[in-house]
């Protein structure tokens, strides 16, 4: 039998992709069912499936384009305030110390409710709705760590912003394994799905749950930010003002006139208006983004700068000082210096060049500027 042709590839990159990155997409492209792939600006090298890739499948579905981090994205919400009321030590101090009580990065003390959407028994297994009762109840709101991040943030006019970046914590990691266990193996090296048969059906559901779990979960973050900044200097956030999305998930779209299921691992959706956030590195520019709709991206843009240093490599590159010296008056827990270092300015791409690279995908509506970060290590 003659060989099948690979999907159709389309790219916009700000640089080349390095060799391995590239064997990982042309792998992808001649994997069953695949039909269409698109490369962000900011791809990388990932287990499986670069981040940055989007790809599109008829029936398939797989959990390797996903990743385990389910329904990892970002969520911005402005403040009746100039972001001048905490670009002072005292400030920035008292922020900090209420993020910490606030907003864990690991797990809160005590289980958290869940909205009825969130009912543990809807997942698919008895262990994950154990995992969900026990586990997810305490990591609720809570926000991890690496490169998730929660940021107060000056726009272009200096108004207050608050922006976090998380996802569903350990609950999308326990999802990806036991489903990826379940599915069969390719000849490309990636697990696949039928979205027709009841264990793929139970996938897409169990990875709905997840979905929903981060997005709520972002959103009680920046609630309990609201409270603080509200009890602290008595300013409120201005709800309509809210960007909301994710950016690893797989959907059920149209596109060319047939209905697709759309794996984004590490790319944002982008149809025509659509809002997003592009956030740049901490120390570092992030956007405030409308998409433009383009067909060949499956209406997809980059989630992010993308990381040009491996964390290893970061680690050995970047000092504590060399840290404070990239990051300049960005407010931040010197004393987590040391676990910082692999998230320096220095180790991601260049965000300007990234929105160059994807002007025909989305363009920038504001640019927000970090004015105290908080993460965990």
């Amino acid at each position: 039998m003659p060989t099948p042709d690979p999907a159709p590839l389309y790219e916009w990159l700000a640089e080349p992709l390095p060799d391995d990155c590239r064997r990982s997409i042309e792998r992808l492209r001649h994997a069953d069912d695949v039909v269409h792939v698109a490369v962000m600006p900011d791809a990388h090298l990932s287990h499986g499936v670069s981040v940055g890739t989007v790809f599109a499948t008829s029936h398939l579905v797989s959990p390797d384009g996903v990743g385990g981090d389910i329904g990892f994205g970002m969520a911005a919400v402005a403040f009746g305030a100039r972001a001048s009321l905490v670009d002072n030590e005292r400030a920035a101090a008292r922020v900090l110390a209420g993020l910490y009580e606030r907003v864990p990065t690991n797990r809160h003390r005590a289980k958290q409710e869940f909205a009825d959407t969130l009912d543990p028994s809807a997942l698919s297994d008895p262990k994950l709705t154990r995992l969900a009762s026990r586990e997810g109840a305490v990591q609720f709101g809570t926000l991890g760590s690496g490169n998730h991040f929660l940021e107060l943030q000056s726009d272009d006019e200096g108004r207050l912003w608050a922006m976090v970046h998380s996802g569903s914590r350990g609950m999308g990691q326990h999802v990806s394994s036991l489903h990826r266990a379940r599915a069969e193996r390719g000849g490309e090296g990636l697990y696949w799905l039928d979205s027709e048969t009841d264990t793929g059906r139970a996938y897409l559901a169990d990875l709905e749950w997840c979905r929903r779990y981060a997005a709520q979960s972002r959103l009680a973050m920046l609630g309990a930010v609201e409270e603080l900044l509200a009890e602290l200097f008595g300013v409120a956030a201005d709800c309509g003002s809210l960007v909301h999305a994710d950016h690893n998930h797989i959907r059920r779209e149209s596109h060319g006139g047939r209905d697709l299921w759309v794996h984004r691992k590490g790319a944002q959706p982008a149809a025509e208006a659509e809002q997003g956030i592009v956030p740049g590195s901490m120390g570092t520019f992030s956007v405030l983004t409308s998409g433009r709709g383009c067909a060949e991206s499956l209406c997809s843009s980059s989630h992010g700068s993308g990381r040009r240093l491996s964390r290893g490599d970061d680690r050995r590159a970047v000092s504590a000082k060399a840290l404070a010296h990239q990051v300049g008056r960005l407010w931040y827990d010197h004393r987590r210096a040391d676990g910082l270092r692999e998230e320096a300015p220095s180790a991601y791409k260049d965000l300007r060049q990234v929105m160059q690279a994807q002007r025909e995908l989305t363009k920038t509506v504001h640019e927000l500027r970090p004015v105290l970060n908080y993460k965990g290590v």
